[in-house]
């Protein structure tokens, strides 16, 4: 049931315009398998693996389904060419990258075959993502969860800024988690929706238990954007969290506040459900999500209040 005359789901071969963020500690292959197998297209988030953990979900994810999937590739992370070299070797058809230059490696992956896609957070680098030849770009308002654009510019004002001076298709993100929300990135001018948060309150999420009832317990509020100067990020407020609210009281230098992150602070929360001194990353819209549920309802449910929310508007408006 592909979406005519929809050009992500043509470009993908997808049957849905949702697509599932690939989200360090969270998506993994049975997340990424049963958002495909619903229709959309699910992602591998490759941030926090080493290559052959990547490639060990990766072959998963094959076994799980017959649909197209992604790999997400930060390209912070150390391991790039071993990883590049798996994902070309496992023949993944389409590859999301983020966090860097999207000249790097997009000309090696269409060479071989990959639908390429780059995250960006504004117009600027939109429009460098479209010139170094990806195939469609992600916008991400910075009410996203996780590391975030400098920018901090809304969905709602990013998508029809991007909208109007790119060619490319255009997948919206941040904030979105509902069918109507899905409706309105529409139409500010989005092919499709990308989406993190909702699913990482989502049986088949790799994240921890404690992670996923904190995503559902969180309130209006309960999020806030910050280490800016390393590289900024939406938390959930906790012990960790305010001990960096403390240290900026003092106005640290960048490398306490390095030292205070320490290393594998994002696992400590996510993956090993650590809620008092681990970094738990999620997007504003963790006040709108309720219930944990399995993955294909997820994609059910927001498709079913998309196709509402358009009859809604019809008879809202003369």
């Amino acid at each position: 049931m592909q979406i005519h005359n929809n050009r992500i789901t043509k470009l993908f071969n997808i049957e849905l315009p949702i697509i599932q963020a690939g989200m360090i500690w969270a998506s993994g292959w049975r997340l990424a398998s049963a958002v495909s197998n619903a229709g959309g297209l699910g992602i591998i988030g490759a941030g926090s693996m080493y290559p052959n953990v990547l490639r060990e979900h990766i072959l998963k994810c094959k076994a799980a389904t017959d649909k197209p999937f992604a790999v997400n590739m930060p390209m912070l992370y150390p391991d790039l060419e071993e990883i590049i070299n798996i994902i070309i070797e496992e023949k993944v058809p389409i590859v999301f990258t983020s966090a860097g230059n999207p000249k790097t490696f997009t000309p090696l992956l269409k060479e071989k075959g990959i639908t390429v896609v780059h995250v960006v957070s504004s117009v600027k680098f939109a429009l460098k993502a479209e010139a170094a030849g990806v195939d469609a770009v992600v916008a991400e308002g910075f009410e996203a969860g996780g590391h975030n654009g400098r920018e901090e510019t809304t969905t709602f004002t990013l998508i029809p800024m991007v909208k109007e001076k790119l060619n490319i298709p255009l997948i919206a993100a941040g904030g979105i988690a509902t069918g109507s929300g899905m409706l309105a990135a529409m139409v500010l001018g989005a092919d499709a929706v990308q989406i993190g948060s909702r699913f990482v309150a989502s049986e088949e999420a790799s994240s921890h238990q404690n992670f996923k009832d904190s995503v559902v317990n969180a309130q209006e509020g309960d999020t806030e954007l910050t280490l800016k100067e390393l590289a900024p990020v939406r938390l959930l407020k906790n012990k960790f969290y305010e001990d960096v609210k403390s240290l900026y009281s003092k106005s640290p230098s960048k490398q306490e506040l390095i030292d205070l992150l320490g290393r594998a602070r994002a696992k400590k929360g996510m993956f090993e459900g650590d809620l008092e001194e681990g970094e738990l990353e999620i997007g504003q819209i963790s006040g709108l999500i309720n219930d944990i549920l399995p993955a294909k309802e997820i994609v059910e449910q927001i498709w079913t209040d998309y196709q509402k929310a358009k009859l809604a508007v019809k008879d809202h408006f003369i």
